[in-house]
């Protein structure tokens, strides 16, 4: 068993089972992006309240399993039509950003490409910037996935505040995994059912444009989706013979060394059982 990092994952949408299959697994750290709930909130007050779920309670459920919790706060891409609620969040996020779990703004990004959502994006862009934080986007699903990866290239691109390396460019695929190398960014390769990649074409990527950057994650979420994907991408990498260094820089390494650039990052391992956890 080999330990590794889901660096993109829901669990506040999944069971304290998912938690212990993933320990057993060889989970040893999470990250969780603020993300949709399944349906819109009637308002900035539930988004106060989630932001305090990810940053004080779904740590603890976390770690009375060994595995560590860290998390992104942001307005999502598909609530991000509505710009009135989604400048009233973004008021929001800065009470939080001091919590020691807290990487950076994310995941933000374009959900369907439109002008509302680039002005929203743009707008997270400038909360980070002013503040110094890691940033983690989403791309969009299937048809619109190439032109909103282009889009967000290029809005990254235009705030010369933004460091390229210190933002992952999340959810790519073939077709957009170079434009986001090549931009100095870092890369998620999310392993999903249905709408994003399989474990075989991420090892495939990773054979074709090596493993520097590049990061693995489930995306784990209440929709159909596996919390174990990145220990099936492990199975798929030992299958095709891939050594051992090179799976644990990608699955290990790597996430460690993007999320060593937040100051707050600080992982220590714990036992299972070290914290009390609750139903």
């Amino acid at each position: 068993m080999s330990a590794y990092i889901d660096p993109h994952i829901h669990m506040v949408s999944r069971t304290t089972d998912d938690y212990k299959r993933m320990a057993l697994a060889g989970c040893c750290l999470i990250s969780e992006p603020a993300f949709w709930a399944g349906f819109d909130r009637s308002g900035p007050e539930g988004f106060r309240d989630y932001f305090r779920q990810l940053t004080q309670y779904e740590g603890k459920r976390a770690r009375a399993y060994g595995i560590e919790h860290k998390t992104w706060l942001c307005i999502n891409a598909k609530e991000a039509e509505n710009v009135a609620l989604a400048r009233e969040v973004i008021k929001l996020i800065p009470e939080f950003l001091d919590q020691p779990d807290v990487l950076g703004i994310g995941e933000i990004g374009l959900n369907k490409n439109t002008t509302n959502e680039a002005t929203v994006f743009l707008e997270h862009l400038d909360l980070a910037a002013k503040t110094d934080e890691l940033i983690l986007v989403h791309t969009p699903h299937l048809a619109d996935k190439y032109q909103g990866t282009r889009m967000i290239i290029d809005m990254l691109k235009g705030d010369h505040r933004i460091t390229p390396g210190r933002v992952c460019i999340d959810h790519v695929e073939e077709h957009t995994i170079r434009h986001a190398l090549d931009a100095g960014h870092w890369c998620g390769m999310t392993l999903y059912p249905i709408s994003k990649c399989t474990p075989a074409r991420a090892v495939d990527m990773i054979e074709m444009y090596g493993p520097e950057r590049i990061m693995v994650n489930s995306a784990g979420d209440w929709g159909h989706s596996d919390p174990l994907a990145v220990p099936e991408f492990i199975f798929e990498m030992r299958q095709r013979g891939h050594a051992e260094a090179l799976i644990k820089q990608v699955v290990f390494d790597n996430p460690l060394m993007f999320f060593s650039q937040c100051p707050r990052f600080n992982y220590v391992p714990r036992s299972v059982g070290s914290e009390a956890g609750g139903t």
